[in-house]
């Protein structure tokens, strides 16, 4: 907003290097189906791979690594793609993460992040959290990535949730609220953001194709596993 950047990603976020190493694990895919070379692939991989593990402070993951300010160590949904992409669960090669780990991982976003219609952005017990999505433009950007929900995001986590736990039947119940949503905001059609408090009003885009995406993929996802 201006020259305020509310959320930085400046150093080593953690999405970007799950994104990174599942693309290599593709690539690595890629290029054995053609019969091209795959060493560099599983070099990178493997360089990837050894160096993820900083990430892990204990209990979650850190958000941004070597930041301006170091490590930042916010409770943010971004560390879910480390459980949830396709490649990162040892498909091919290694998991970033021990399951013990991704189980960990879902289970803290289950808890901090988790609403009946998607994750928040920031855990409500960080002291920038922003409950509440309104108010003018500066007011609505500061808080657009600082508590408030995204519905697309609930798609990554029910896949982490069902990687982890193999419960078919739970995962979809996670789904359920965002269905009975078709009949709440935009008929037919799902919302971008809600607000990160109840009772998680709908904000933002009313027909967000990127919410109704996510909760398509992953259903159909799990009506055939």
């Amino acid at each position: 907003m201006g020259d305020w950047v509310v959320t930085p990603r400046i150093g080593k976020p953690i999405e970007i290097s799950a994104l990174w190493y599942n693309a290599l694990r593709c690539m690595e895919q890629f290029a054995g189906v053609l019969g091209k070379p795959v060493q560099d692939y599983k070099t990178l991989a493997q360089h990837t791979l050894t160096g993820f593990q900083r990430f892990w402070q204990g209990a979650y993951c850190y958000d941004v690594l070597d930041g301006p300010e170091g490590d930042d160590g916010a409770l943010r949904p971004n560390q879910i793609f480390a459980v949830s992409l396709p490649l990162v669960g040892g498909e091919i090669g290694s998991s970033l993460l021990t399951l013990d780990q991704q189980r960990a991982v879902v289970d803290v976003c289950g808890r901090e992040l988790l609403t009946s219609h998607g994750l928040r952005s920031l855990a409500p017990s960080h002291p920038q959290y922003i409950g509440t999505y309104g108010g003018t433009p500066l007011q609505r950007d500061g808080s657009y990535h600082q508590g408030t929900t995204w519905g697309w995001l609930l798609g990554p986590y029910v896949e982490a949730h069902y990687r982890v736990y193999k419960d078919i039947a739970q995962a979809k119940e996670l789904l359920k609220p965002l269905v009975q949503h078709l009949n709440g905001g935009c008929l037919g059609s799902l919302s971008e953001i809600f607000d990160g408090d109840a009772p998680m009003t709908p904000r933002g885009c009313f027909a967000q194709a990127w919410t109704v995406a996510e909760v398509l993929r992953v259903w159909r996802l799990l009506e055939s596993p």
